[in-house]
């Protein structure tokens, strides 16, 4: 694949599976309302074990967007504000083959941004890009019942995957970002949630933006035999 982001519509799986990336940059160029609600509406014919449908989606924009980036941004910064996330996304202690790969994609961003190993200013102006949704225009949040099981975390995955699939026909980028769920007292309160709502991730969506060098990331995958067994 090149390193240019594709605006064009995805006309099959296959091309919106291969030309969707988790993008860092986009423009403020503003999403349709009925754009939004016919992807969603889409997006839930993902399968869940007895139909049960564990998603829920927080979908922000203009000013309710605004004052969420800005409370989060304001916790991010502040040292005495403790991020811990209700999910357990990585593991307590990295182990190989991951942390190889998660130091690579982690290095791979810093240096198209030239953001050295030391240099924490800049990669905490980075991360904290995240609680401001990379600049997209919509900022999606989502929560799952904090009774729910295993199983209905895997099917909330095919549904965010739908979503990300669905954005490419519409020649629109995401972002999933697992770092929202580090603010989730300030998401709470902001958002109104209940108490059984745990925040599982956000999500930026927008047009990329082209002239951004962290969009011309694209990140590898191992060789088909490292994971995959066939069996005849």
């Amino acid at each position: 694949m090149n390193d240019h982001v594709s605006h064009a519509e995805s006309t099959s799986v296959s091309d919106a599976v291969a030309t969707r990336r988790s993008l860092r940059a986009f423009l403020p160029e503003p999403i349709p309302r009925q754009t939004l609600e016919a992807l969603l509406q889409k997006a839930a014919r993902a399968p869940s074990g007895t139909n049960m449908q564990p998603w829920k989606s927080y979908v922000l924009t203009g000013r309710r967007r605004q004052l969420l980036c800005e409370a989060v941004c304001a916790a991010f910064d502040d040292p005495s504000v403790e991020a811990v996330s209700e999910v357990d996304y990585y593991p307590t202690q990295w182990f190989e083959p991951y942390l190889s790969r998660r130091r690579q994609v982690g290095w791979s961003l810093y240096g198209l941004l030239g953001i050295g190993k030391r240099d924490r200013q800049r990669m905490h102006a980075q991360h904290r890009r995240n609680f401001q949704f990379f600049d997209a225009p919509v900022g999606l949040i989502f929560t799952v019942h904090r009774d729910l099981a295993t199983g209905s975390w895997l099917d909330y995955g095919m549904y965010l995957q739908n979503i990300m699939l669905l954005a490419r026909e519409q020649g629109l980028h995401t972002c999933p970002q697992a770092a929202w769920a580090d603010h989730h007292a300030v998401i709470r309160r902001e958002l109104s949630l209940q108490d059984d709502e745990i925040v599982l991730c956000g999500m930026a969506l927008g047009h990329a933006d082209p002239e951004a060098i962290e969009n011309t990331l694209v990140t590898e995958r191992v060789p088909l035999a490292e994971n995959t067994t066939f069996l005849d």
